[in-house]
């Protein structure tokens, strides 16, 4: 039993470390949460645990023979390059001046939910991530859990990544008070831009793939 706690207790470290950096999914929670508050922010997160949820089941049933070969990997480089950049310009384009309505009780809950979805399981990081964090504890339980054990055992992991994004989500609702055009102006550009920093990353990794 004290070994069942502990090891809760780390893979939900472990999904608190893999939400809490700055990336293009947080960058969309605080956008979304400087403008509607908590649901919005916290919906973006849960729509990314629902991402990560969908990669390790697609592992578990054997997509990481697929997942390298090369011509695949590629194919996943470029497309999530060009979906990021894609929403990291929208964001950044997107016109602040109707926040005032928007943060009142009409919050675009399926929207927040739809784009941290869509811009995490684009993320060929994330799925390198859950490859090897599946790997990982596949090969640490090996002789002692079954491989249906050590998905469910990576599923609490994304148990991690949802009490983030309560958190995150609860802050973000404390502050929006302070929120005004000039700031939610500010936010949405750091947020494109993080979001196209990552699309761009991802881009030139395809050309490298390409020349290699």
């Amino acid at each position: 039993m004290e070994n069942i706690i502990l090891t809760l207790l780390k893979n939900i470290v472990l999904g608190i470390s893999l939400a809490a950096p700055i990336g293009p999914v947080s960058a969309a929670a605080i956008k979304n949460g400087m403008r509607g508050g908590f649901f919005p922010a916290f919906s973006t997160g849960l729509g990314a645990a629902s991402a990560d949820t969908t990669i390790l089941l697609l592992i578990y049933l054997g997509m990481a023979r697929f997942i390298e070969i090369p011509s695949v990997q590629l194919v996943i480089w470029i497309g999530g390059s060009a979906i990021l950049i894609y929403l990291g310009v929208t964001t950044i384009l997107e016109k602040p001046g109707a926040l005032e309505a928007e943060t009142g009780g009409n919050t675009p809950i399926a929207g927040a939910f739809a784009s941290g979805y869509v811009i995490a399981i684009s993320s060929p990081i994330t799925i390198v991530w859950w490859l090897g964090v599946f790997g990982a504890i596949l090969t640490d339980t090996v002789r002692t859990a079954t491989k249906l054990e050590a998905l469910l055992s990576s599923l609490t992991i994304v148990l991690g990544v949802i009490l983030w994004f309560v958190f995150l989500g609860a802050a973000l609702h404390a502050g929006q008070r302070f929120v005004n055009e000039r700031t939610f102006r500010a936010v949405s550009a750091t947020a494109g831009i993080v979001i196209i920093g990552f699309g761009l990353y991802f881009a030139w990794r395809a050309v490298t793939e390409l020349m290699a």
